[in-house]
């Protein structure tokens, strides 16, 4: 693979509102490339969470983008969500003066049946293959033919390798075979469970687990327990293994990069003629807040802390790394998870030593994520058109009234739940009842360009709650 310090790497995962691990592999995987120096620079964004796909582009300088799915097959999200959230009109899309090219996912790379079957082999070390059945899980869905592509690919090469199993099969959460009849598929005495998804979120580490007769009822986020799994499990007189989602592997992140360049040398691209980007431009001295966060610049670098902690005699926790941000923004105070990093609720008791100002806005990246291109470049949405883009289950919040959409507002970004400052309107000629105090002068403001995932949620549960009689036909 070339170095591109002149192009920037970015890395879409699915993100969730609810569960701390489904981010995790995609923001270990960036750390991993970008300790490589291969590209100038590395971003992630998200479809259920921060940073979202709309924000991810201002994030970046570079004229030259490669975007990389980290999703297990093609589908719903790769064919349709996330072009669409990017504004992409093929594999090579220009948009004002960046050049995306959107690389195929992750998941359909050749060397996903390697990491299966090292995988599998790790699960049950010293049981002979032919005394195993492999079962590899996914999704399954309506929503496209192609979701289940990719996990039935792999189950027909590793059979035509003639590896030694038992068997090899699939099976599915939502979709025949399901993987709550596990014990019916299959034969063998060892029964090794490998979930094909790119995160231990709240289908793998919580959903499967129940279905497999693992656990009664859903378990905590994989990050709070621990240990993961005691393998073998003693079901329906069988030892059932089962492992971390595939996507957790760490040798994933040389699958990303790899995707990069089949992209480059498929499509011909000529690395040396891509563009330089511009100039990065520093954040000025005079801004020394934002959010909760205080910066303060010394002859020696820049520190980082919660505003609160400004005159604080106690000792504070030292960082110093950027990536350690992400730790800091994850948990309140309590240990409760923060899916929105711009709640006032970001934890006291911490100082980051930053050398750089490329240390300086990577940090900051990481704990208001998009927050500086959105206060440079920012490009409002308005709440009508968010939600009539949803597909999917959140495809009926277009049908949310007016007075509905405004006390949404009101209850879910005010002051005490949201420190961002609204710049969309209800609709090109209807403002928002909800005003915001402006940041001050030395600090950088909180900018909200769109409706965010967690008020997209409720404004589902606000449809979704009314009477029937009362729930139009959905558009």
């Amino acid at each position: 693979m070339p170095h591109l310090p002149q192009a920037a790497l970015i890395l879409v995962g699915h993100g969730s509102t609810l569960n701390p691990d489904s981010s995790q592999p995609t923001y270990q995987h960036a750390e991993t490339i970008r300790r490589q120096e291969i590209f100038g620079e590395i971003a992630c964004a998200f479809w259920k969470e921060e940073p979202s796909l709309r924000e991810v582009l201002g994030m970046v300088r570079s004229r030259t983008v490669f975007v990389v799915p980290n999703f297990i097959s093609e589908g719903y999200f790769t064919q349709e969500v996330i072009p669409r959230e990017l504004r992409l009109t093929g594999k090579t899309t220009q948009i004002e003066e960046q050049t995306v090219h959107y690389c195929d996912p992750v998941g359909i790379h050749p060397s996903m049946t390697k990491l299966l079957l090292q995988r599998a082999d790790d699960l049950a070390p010293g049981v002979p293959r032919n005394q195993c059945s492999l079962i590899i899980v996914g999704h399954g869905t309506g929503l496209n033919d192609q979701s289940t592509k990719a996990i039935k690919d792999q189950v027909a090469h590793i059979q035509s390798l003639n590896l030694g199993f038992a068997e090899v099969l699939d099976a599915y959460m939502e979709e025949p075979p399901l993987v709550a009849d596990w014990a019916s598929l299959t034969t063998a005495p060892h029964v090794l469970v490998v979930p094909f998804f790119i995160a231990d979120g709240l289908h793998s580490f919580q959903d499967i687990p129940v279905l497999l007769g693992i656990e009664a009822e859903p378990t905590a986020a994989a990050s709070q327990m621990a240990v993961f799994r005691q393998n073998p499990h003693a079901l329906q007189g069988r030892s059932l293994y089962y492992s971390s989602a595939i996507g957790t592997e760490p040798m994933l992140a040389e699958v990303m990069v790899d995707q990069v360049e089949a992209f480059i040398k498929s499509h011909g691209l000529d690395v040396a003629a891509m563009p330089a980007p511009p100039e990065e431009a520093s954040i000025p001295e005079p801004y020394e807040q934002i959010g909760e966060i205080l910066i303060r610049r010394t002859g020696d670098g820049i520190s980082l802390l919660h505003v609160e902690d400004a005159s604080s005699q106690e000792l504070l926790e030292i960082f110093r790394h950027p990536a350690d941000a992400l730790e800091i923004a994850k948990y309140d105070a309590e240990g409760a998870f923060r899916p929105l990093k711009s709640a006032p609720t970001l934890r006291r008791g911490w100082i980051m030593d930053l050398t750089s100002e490329a240390d300086l806005r990577q940090a900051l990246d990481y704990f208001y994520p998009a927050a500086l291109g959105n206060w440079r470049h920012p490009q409002v949405t308005p709440l009508r058109e968010t939600l009539q883009r949803q597909t999917g289950m959140y495809r009926v919040t277009g049908l949310l009234t007016d007075d509905e959409a405004q006390e949404l507002v009101e209850t879910h970004c005010c002051d005490s739940k949201c420190l961002r400052i609204i710049l969309w309107p209800l609709n090109e000629t209807t403002p928002l009842r909800l005003s915001k105090a402006a940041a001050g002068p030395s600090a950088i403001p909180l900018n909200c360009i769109e409706l965010c995932n967690l008020v997209v949620a409720a404004a589902r549960t606000v449809v979704k709650s009314r009477k029937p009689s009362a729930v139009p036909a959905s558009p």
